[in-house]
């Protein structure tokens, strides 16, 4: 039976063919794309794909049933825990500006089966989030028409019920998509065009709804007689936020579109930046006048804007409020079918995915089979399928996409440049570089015994300063870590940081209600849990990482992306059993594909060095001295390369 186990050397090999990272190319800015995205395209994508009918919906409900007027304070929390994540995103945009967001960074730091489950789960969250928002299109313009297309498709057509489809078919909602999805194949210029021209009426009905607003703002709603501000206290305010969060993953739009800007390195961090922040106002300024109108407690869930104007007396301004609301699902539309494609082309390029999918239209410069096949995939889905119940799985695609980008941002942070040759530190190892004098000249030669040991001082200092090599600071302290190559500790350590991070939001979530912990146990593993994180933490921070000028870098790094982590989790942990339950699911899914298909055909497999045979020859000379040459079998027509014809004939005798 010991035959048929595998090998540690196949097991190691498989492992390493797992986790192999992808070679970048020299000239990253060389692209089958058409760079003509500026700074001003790229934040208005992000902002089309943030406000969308959240601004419309999302506001009123969680003023309504989850926090009142404090979900003011909601959305500054999440705009901040969004902050994180967008930061993660926007130095890698910049860094690496090639198209595939959240796949392509983490198949350059972390790994390859690891990128392929990230790029997967985005793309099931595409396809399923742009046909949500076709269907709510679809419903939020039947609602101004008192549902007569409903009613006609219902009378005409039929209504189902069946476990997993709709009730009825929704022809509108799918026509959507493919008027979009012909939009989008004629390139970026007219997708930016197009997106242009719904965000600035979305913008400006949005305009409109704050200067009215304010004017019909009566302060009394805020007073305790109307439940005061805060009405469901600490708990209301963080559940609030927790929803709140969802309404700023559209974002990555703009790093999915890094290889189509003409100069990404500035434009990727500040259309993030600008569309964030513009988005996070946006979300603020609506809630105060939103509650600021009427009592948070009379909110219509459903459409609150609207509903809040028509109580103040102006009905008018409910189709001001309609139009912006179809405006603002119109760009989101176009955000989900402009990037998925993208995605989906990264992949392909890769080799983890069908190569059709890599294709690139020689005129519009886009990948067109992408864009039409997946238009068509999501119209199918928007056409006949239930999506409320799987509208809750995109949020476990985006937050695992965020927990492995800012995983990714340590460790490449840590990692050696290109170009750099990695080796261990060894205390007392000497350089094996010639010193050049003072002027990069020849060498200086030290007489004394000082000058001998400034000399050795200055070594060893510039021996420190490689990145993922311990600082030279820690170096008394933490002696025994000197020995493993550079970025060795580091990559621990985010994979125990990530574990401690795991435990501890599962002691947070689950301790009290599901595992029933008693108070000590309870806190005791909330300590041990939280000391793994900081001192994984700290073992990262005591290493040295990369100090680039040249492009953008996320501030306080690794706590950013740590912070970006746990949070993450948390949310993650906070979803429920079914959405874990259809996840996993469509992971066993994209396993299958990865490796049926994708492991075999990735042009990192390619690249790899195939493994030859090697034999001994032994040449005995007349001396009686014995040579040891060991060369690659050849065939036997050929002399062996480096060996004479006589030491050949030698043989034979």
């Amino acid at each position: 039976m010991a035959r048929w186990l595998p090998r540690s050397t196949d097991l190691t090999r498989f492992c390493q063919k797992l986790n192999r990272v992808k070679t970048l190319e020299d000239d990253m800015m060389e692209t089958s794309f058409n760079r003509c995205l500026s700074t001003i395209d790229l934040t208005l994508l992000g902002i089309g794909g943030m406000v969308g009918s959240g601004l419309y919906v999302l506001t009123g409900t969680v003023a309504k049933e989850i926090a009142g007027p404090a979900v003011i304070v909601s959305f500054i929390i999440a705009g901040f825990a969004s902050l994180l994540a967008a930061l993660c995103y926007a130095e890698f945009g910049a860094r690496v500006p090639k198209t595939g967001s959240a796949y392509m960074f983490t198949y350059v730091s972390v790994g390859e089966i690891w990128a392929f489950l990230i790029g997967w789960n985005v793309l099931l969250e595409y396809m399923i989030g742009g046909a949500a928002v076709a269907r709510a299109w679809s419903g939020y313009l039947d609602s101004i028409f008192n549902h007569k297309i409903k009613n006609f498709t219902e009378t005409h057509v039929g209504a189902w019920q069946v476990p997993f489809l709709a009730r009825y078919p929704d022809f509108l909602a799918a026509a959507i998509l493919l008027v979009a999805t012909a939009f989008i194949s004629f390139g970026a210029k007219v997708s930016s065009w197009l997106n242009h021209v719904f965000s600035a009426i979305s913008m400006g009905i949005i305009l409109f709804i704050l200067i009215m607003g304010f004017v019909l703002a009566q302060p009394k709603n805020w007073s305790t007689q109307e439940g005061g501000f805060a009405p469901y206290g600490l708990s209301g305010i963080m559940a609030g936020t927790a929803t709140c969060f969802y309404a700023f993953v559209g974002f990555d739009v703009i790093a999915a579109s890094s290889e189509e800007a003409r100069n990404p390195q500035r434009a990727v961090p500040r259309a993030i930046a600008f569309s964030l922040g513009l988005a996070t106002g946006a979300y603020i300024l609506v809630s105060v006048v939103l509650t600021l109108m009427v009592p948070w407690h009379t909110l219509d869930p459903d459409s609150a804007l609207a509903d809040a104007f028509y109580r103040r007396g102006y009905a008018w301004a409910g189709f001001l409020v309609a139009a912006g609301s179809i405006c603002a699902m119109n760009t989101v539309l176009l955000s989900n079918l402009f990037s998925l494609p993208r995605i989906v082309y990264a992949m392909a390029e890769d080799g983890l995915f069908f190569q059709v999918f890599s294709r690139v239209h020689p005129r519009t410069q886009v990948p067109v089979v992408g864009i039409v096949v997946f238009g068509l995939l999501m119209a199918l889905l928007a056409l006949i399928f239930d999506l409320e119940a799987l509208v809750q799985f995109l949020s476990i695609g985006t937050l695992l996409a965020y927990t492995f980008v800012a995983a990714s941002i340590i460790v490449l942070r840590f990692q050696q440049q290109k170009g750099d040759v990695p080796a261990p530190v060894r205390s007392g190892q000497p350089n094996p570089e010639p010193h050049e004098g003072p002027s990069g000249g020849e060498l200086k030669e030290y007489e004394s015994f000082s000058d001998k040991l400034q000399l050795v001082d200055r070594d060893k200092s510039k021996e420190q300063r490689e990145p993922g090599q311990l600082k030279a600071a820690f170096e008394p302290y933490l002696e025994f870590l000197s020995d493993f190559y550079p970025g060795e500790v580091v990559t621990v350590a985010v994979v125990t940081l990530m574990v401690s991070a795991i435990c501890l939001c599962s002691i947070l979530v689950f301790g009290n209600t599901h595992l029933h912990l008693p108070t000590w146990s309870y806190s005791l593993l909330l300590v041990l849990f939280s000391l793994g994180f900081l001192l994984s933490l700290f073992l990262i921070w005591a290493h040295e990482q990369q100090h680039n000028t040249q492009t953008f870098q996320i501030p306080l790094v690794p706590l950013s992306p740590a912070l970006s982590i746990i949070l993450n989790i948390y949310l993650m942990l906070k979803l429920s059993y079914m959405t874990w339950l259809r996840f996993a699911v469509w992971l066993l899914l994209g396993l299958l594909v990865y490796f049926g298909y994708g492991i075999w055909h990735s042009k990192e497999n390619l690249r790899e060095p195939r493994p030859q045979r090697v034999s001994a020859r032994y040449v005995v000379f007349p001396g009686g001295s014995l040579e040891e040459r060991v060369q690659a079998v050849q065939p036997s027509s050929q002399p062996a390369a480096g060996l004479p014809d006589t030491d050949t004939d030698d043989c034979k005798r």
